[in-house]
């Protein structure tokens, strides 16, 4: 395990590409971030996190016995199958309008995503 695997926090530039990444998708799909953006920042900062930490942005919201073989696999890459061929999201990123819990936005900052997750 190299030192970057041992941080707890994406790289600035891994959370800065899937904030952009997120709020693209959302805008394209017509989905919408859950109305706690809490729940927003802490899904794209773990997505990002294994950006870093795998060369993919794993879904972070499941159990994985072999990370580095899912990965691979790609089925639990963000956007994930369920959400391409469903719309589908187990991480309450990308939700549609008639969800309970989705909210008005499309967008969030970097820096609320850091208020969010900041582990210092």
């Amino acid at each position: 395990m190299n030192t970057q695997d041992k941080t707890t926090q994406a790289s600035d530039k891994s959370l800065e590409v899937l904030r952009q990444f997120a709020e693209t998708y959302a805008k394209r799909t017509d989905t919408y971030f859950c109305v706690d953006p809490g729940v927003t920042a802490v899904v794209i900062e773990g997505l990002a996190k294994h950006k870093d930490d795998l060369g993919a942005p794993l879904c972070p919201c499941r159990h994985y016995e072999d990370k580095e073989a899912e990965a691979a696999a790609a089925y639990w890459n963000c956007p994930c199958v369920p959400m391409r061929e469903r719309k589908e999201c187990h991480c309450m990123l990308f939700l549609t309008p008639d969800n309970d819990f989705a909210g008005e936005q499309q967008d969030i900052s970097f820096d609320d995503i850091r208020g969010f997750t900041n582990h210092s």
